[in-house]
């Protein structure tokens, strides 16, 4: 008899055995199964064992929560054994939801094989292995399994915590304080040394960089403090330790130990800062009470980081001051400008500058430091940076033209293409104001010449040329004009760098005749330069003087003719 064909499978082949992976549950390590068999075991014994100790009165079971939820695992309890009884509970769609938890907690107690286990998955209190068995809520089924871990078992009671019961759990017990958070002496002390943060002292507790005294004085600092109460416990921290705290923030290192997780009903919270000047004697506006106060309690609910509180609590305080001056952390009253501007880092030029936008300023203002500048209700003139740069850059597009009117006196065209460049060049507005301050002062001192440029004969308009260009930009800038030059302005070249020394390398550059006419007029030369580097350098006004005559006399030695000054 002939054989069957064998057979052949395909890929795809729906035929095929096929692993199936059910997501959320997995064959537990020997060591998980090890605990949460023990667990079981201890619950089976003793089904109460996840009950925290009641420290308020309860009422009667038909009005209270908590009383209905002790009295329905009181009678589980007494009915552990019966499988049968335990099964039906777990799977009733009504009835206390602990209850339901806790009966299929107990009839997988009594199970042989407890090897694959479900997993729950928190983004707070991480991922925990517990035997899943009826309708109970999974976070209930794992604090009731994993009642020996100190913030997991608070899963159990969050449905209390929602209607107003407070509980407090640590290594060393767990009890429920009734509707009113009064947390144990011992849930503080150990939630403390627990925290994210390391803590020194004993009934007054402080990070590194804080002292007892400080912190029990509640004094002030300069880079400010997170002063906290628990229940008379004084706790201390600096903003620096609160930046390092890293994965775990300081919040939830304490506030996971209770249910619900809410650090702000147990601990009062300040910052211990004032504004660098403000004084010592002055309250601050209640206004900023009120903002600390909502900014501490946003930190306590999670809503800022921790890296985030120290600047966000000085915002609060200095947002909140309705007077003076502010830079960066700084106060200044509003009498101390001159104060205020040497305060801020950045060239004369540059507190020049900010002290004429100050001058038109009739209202308040706050520059903030990504560049964006707000209209203040209040009086206060605020600048969240303390360098002039960013300020003015900030500034310059409404208040540049002021500026450049005020301190330097260009006329209205001149200073519109100025102000265009500064805006797209954005240069460094200390070198911009001291560059412009320098060609400004150069072409003011300019105008103490006794003649208009381009006004007198050939070849004196050339002599006066070197002499303007020399002023500005110094006489080595005048070599090139001299080279280039022809006719009777390079004998006027010539006698101009006899004057000035610099002939040596350039003697070829001139024929001969341009060299002995310009030798000729050396002296005359050499007595206008004089007098224009004493009118413009040394700032001698009396030699205008001496330039006219000087002038006249290289006029007369020239062949140019006569000159009127």
């Amino acid at each position: 008899m002939a054989r069957p064909p064998a057979e052949v499978q395909f890929p795809g082949d729906k035929n095929r055995k096929r692993k199936v992976r059910v997501r959320g549950i997995k064959k537990a390590s020997k060591q998980i199964q090890q605990r949460i068999d023990h667990n079981l075991e201890t619950l089976l014994d003793n089904p109460e064992v996840f009950v925290p100790d009641i420290e308020c009165e309860l009422g009667k079971p038909r009005r209270d929560m908590l009383a209905a939820t002790l009295r329905d695992i009181d009678s589980i309890s007494k009915k552990r054994h019966n499988r049968r009884w335990l099964s039906r509970r777990m799977g009733k769609r009504r009835g206390n939801v602990v209850g339901r938890a806790l009966a299929g907690s107990l009839l997988a107690a009594g199970e042989a094989d407890t090897s694959t286990v479900s997993v729950y998955n928190s983004p707070i209190y991480g991922a925990s292995s517990f035997i899943r068995r009826g309708n109970g809520k999974q976070s209930h089924m794992v604090g009731i399994q994993n009642f020996t871990h100190p913030r997991l078992r608070l899963l159990v009671w969050d449905d209390h915590a929602k209607a107003g019961w407070w509980f407090f759990s640590w290594d060393g017990g767990f009890v429920c304080s009734g509707q009113k958070a009064v947390a144990p002496a011992e849930w503080i002390d150990e939630s403390l040394n627990k925290s994210s943060i390391d803590l020194t002292g004993e009934e007054i507790r402080y990070s590194k960089g804080l002292d007892e005294e400080v912190v029990e004085n509640g004094e002030f600092s300069d880079s400010g403090w997170l002063k906290l109460d628990f229940e008379g416990v004084k706790v201390g921290i600096t903003g620096a330790a609160l930046a390092k705290t890293g994965d775990e923030p300081f919040v939830p290192s304490i506030a996971l130990g209770m249910m619900p997780p809410k650090m702000s009903a147990v601990a009062e919270a300040d910052w211990m800062w004032r504004p660098v000047g403000w004084p010592a004697e002055r309250e601050l506006p209640a206004e900023a009470r009120e903002k600390l106060e909502e900014v501490l309690l946003a930190w306590m609910n999670l809503a800022i980081p921790d890296d985030k509180l120290a600047r966000s609590c000085r915002n609060a305080i200095l947002s909140s001051i309705e007077d003076g001056y502010i830079a960066g952390n700084h106060w200044f009253d509003g009498n101390a400008r001159e104060d205020f501007l040497n305060h801020l880092q950045g060239s004369e030029e540059e507190k020049q500058a900010l002290g004429v936008v100050l001058d038109g300023m009739e209202e308040g203002v706050l520059v903030r430091s990504d560049g964006v500048v707000l209209d203040s209700e209040s009086e206060v003139i605020r600048f969240e940076d303390s360098s002039c740069h960013p300020i003015l850059v900030a500034l310059w597009e409404d208040n540049g033209m002021e500026i450049l009117q005020s301190m330097f006196g260009i006329e209205e065209g001149e200073a519109e293409k100025i102000h265009a460049k500064q805006m797209k060049r954005k240069q460094g507005f200390g070198a911009f104001l001291r560059e412009l301050n320098e060609s400004v002062s150069s072409a003011r001192k300019l105008e103490r010449l006794p003649w208009e440029e381009g006004t007198l004969p050939s070849p004196l308009d050339f002599a006066e040329v070197l002499i303007r260009k020399a002023a500005q930009d110094g006489v080595a800038s005048t070599v090139a004009m001299c080279r280039k030059a022809k006719g009777l302005d390079a004998a006027m070249g010539w006698a101009w760098l006899v004057v000035h020394d610099r002939t040596e390398s350039d003697a070829w550059r001139f024929d001969e005749a341009s060299r002995d006419k310009g030798g000729d007029w050396v002296p005359a030369m050499t007595a206008l330069w004089d007098a224009a580097d004493s009118l413009l350098n040394q700032d001698i006004l009396d030699a205008k003087e001496d330039y006219v005559n000087s002038m006249k006399w290289l006029a007369e030695v020239s062949g140019a003719g006569a000159i009127t000054s």
